[in-house]
Order: structure tokens, then C-alpha cells, then sequence
């Protein structure tokens, strides 16, 4: 954990992107330059680019905007813990589910063991995008959450409309995309007993700074740099806007359920109208995607007629790119 303050306090430093020479920095933190300079190369390790002039000192590659802790819950009323350093937001809150707050946030700038659908790696790079996770007690139980990722996805939809971005679609069930690119992954996981409350872990990853070299993902993806241009992304901003439109939406589901929210998904869904392919292990299933059903499963106009799919090992992926993409 020392050696973690100690580069956090670095980062701290740098995060101005201004150049700060070895020396001074190993006098704010009370250690050698030879300390300094094994400390930066475990922050490149995090995936953050630092660079070394000579007669300048050390300069990150561009500013970075740390998130806040007190900032962030001075706006919301939801219990928040930032941990700079962790595992999995969604890992962290599973771990305490029985004892939290439903609302409770955990938020953090790396992820070692970051996941996402599937059980696939997310890669999580300090600093570079949002990586956050909110545990909700449904007291309607464990049928009551099907379908929940999609309502998420529609109240990150609507927090980033409020800050000013627009055109962010949907793609079934649980990722947000930019013109066919993909800005976002949902994850939720659901624990519980039949006739009981769902635990509900709801985790996110958004790109925000995000470089090629960082990306593992096998498709086209994009930033939220990207998308709004020179109009600057606050991160504590974002955090708060989002922690309260998930907020407000999952009490509005626990009233509703799926149905209250089908229209606004179909308004929101990036490949409806489309021709479309699912994956389903072996299984390719095509035809015109047609939204969703009450259920929450995605619709498809066949040569069989209209059908309806539901969870497990289901991808979408749009029939104009090419099959590998």
C-alpha cells in the first residue's frame, strides 16, 4: 500500500502536465531520485505514459483529472468509496453485498482484474477511463432483474444527453456504442434466493482516454474524448451525472419493471431496422433486428417469422461489417 501512495502521490503531482524534475518530486515524497524513477516505471506499468527529458525532469503525456472521493459525494446521496488501486469494482461490492446500502457506489482509477461480460478481461488502464459499480437490493427478487442491463444502458444514455452528448445508441443486451463503435460495457451480476430480495452488482467501463495500444477488444470501438472533441470531459462530472441517473432509473424499474422502459430502448437501440446476425455458440441466427419484448429479449425478423432471444451466449453483431469484425 506504501508503495501505491507513493506513486499516487506522483501522479498527483504530474497530473498538471507540467515537468517536474526528479529531484523535486523525491523531495515532496521524502525519497531518492533512484526511488522516483522505480515508482514511474511501476505508474507506466498502470498504463500511464510518463516521459523522462533530460534537464526537464518527468512530464505525463498528457493532464490528467483524478477523481475525487469528496467531490463526487458532496453530489449524491449515495454512500461512494474510491479505492485508486483495486481488483474489480464489481468484485469489491460482491464481496460485501450483505452489508451495503443499496445505492452504494465503488469507483476506481485502475482495475488489475477488471471483467466484463462473459468472463472477459477489461482492460483498465490508470486514469483513462471510468470504471465504476453500484450495488442495488431488488426487493422484487431474482425474475424481477431480467432484463436490467438494458434500463442501465438507456440511464447512461440519458446522463451523457445531460452533459451535452448526443447520438449514443444502444446494443443489446448491454453495450453502448458511437456510430457503430463500441464506447461502453455493462455487467451486471445477480445473486440471491428464490422468494427473497436480488443482490444486484451493476459495474460499467467507459472509454474515456482510452489508446490502441490499451485496447484487447476484438471490434470497433471509440472514446469519449472522440466523441465530444475539444469540449473537455470532467470525470467527477460524469460520475456523479451517471450514479444519479442509475439512481433514478432503478427505482423507476423496480416500480415498471422492463416494460415501462421498451420504447425507450427501441428510440435508443443502434441496430434496429438492421440486418443483423446473433451468435449463439455454433449457432448463427440472421435477419432484421426488431428492439425488444416485454421480457427484455431481443427481437428478430426471420424468414420463420418474428423470434425472441433471451441471455446466455448471445453477441449481436451487424451483418454490414465483415463476419470477423
Amino acid at each position: 500500500m506504501k508503495t501505491h501512495q507513493a506513486k499516487l502521490k506522483i501522479l498527483s503531482l504530474l497530473s498538471d502536465g507540467q515537468f517536474y524534475s526528479g529531484e523535486y518530486l523525491g523531495e515532496q515524497l521524502g525519497v531518492s531520485r533512484a526511488a522516483v524513477s522505480k515508482h514511474i516505471k511501476g505508474i507506466q506499468d498502470w498504463g500511464v505514459d510518463v516521459f523522462r527529458v533530460q534537464g526537464k525532469g518527468y512530464q505525463l503525456a498528457q493532464p490528467m483529472q483524478l477523481l475525487d472521493e469528496h467531490l463526487i459525494q458532496q453530489h449524491v446521496s449515495n454512500p461512494v468509496t474510491l479505492h485508486p488501486i483495486i481488483d474489480s469494482t464489481n468484485q469489491y461490492l460482491v464481496e460485501r453485498a450483505g452489508d451495503l446500502e443499496s445505492g452504494a457506489v465503488c469507483l476506481a482509477e485502475y482495475q488489475s482484474k477488471g471483467r466484463g461480460r462473459r468472463g472477459r478481461q477489461w482492460n483498465s488502464p490508470f486514469g483513462a477511463n471510468l470504471y465504476f459499480s453500484m450495488y442495488w437490493k431488488l426487493e422484487a427478487g431474482m425474475a424481477a432483474a431480467m432484463g436490467l442491463s438494458l434500463v442501465v444502458g438507456i440511464a447512461v444514455i440519458e446522463a451523457l444527453k445531460a452533459l451535452g452528448v448526443d447520438d449514443v445508441k444502444l446494443k443489446w443486451p448491454n453495450d453502448l456504442y458511437y456510430q457503430d463503435k463500441k464506447l461502453a460495457g455493462i455487467l451486471v451480476e445477480v445473486s440471491g434466493q428464490a422468494g427473497d430480495a436480488a443482490h444486484l452488482i451493476i459495474g460499467m467501463g467507459m472509454n474515456l482516454f482510452m489508446r490502441q495500444e490499451d485496447i484487447t477488444i476484438d471490434q470497433p470501438w471509440t472514446t469519449l474524448s472522440q466523441v465530444m472533441g475539444e469540449h473537455l470531459i470532467d470525470r467527477n462530472e460524469l460520475a456523479v451525472a451517471l450514479i444519479r441517473s442509475w439512481t433514478d432509473i432503478l427505482r423507476g424499474y423496480e416500480e415498471t419493471g422492463i416494460a415501462g422502459f421498451i420504447d425507450a430502448w427501441n428510440s435508443m437501440d443502434n441496430f434496429i431496422n438492421r440486418p443483423v446476425k446473433l451468435l449463439m455458440g455454433d449457432q448463427v441466427v440472421r435477419g432484421i433486428e426488431r428492439g425488444i419484448d416485454t421480457h427484455g429479449a431481443v427481437l428478430l425478423e426471420t424468414e420463420e417469422g418474428i423470434r425472441s432471444f433471451v441471455g446466455g451466449e448471445i453477441s449481436l453483431r451487424s451483418d454490414e461489417k465483415q463476419d470477423d469484425n
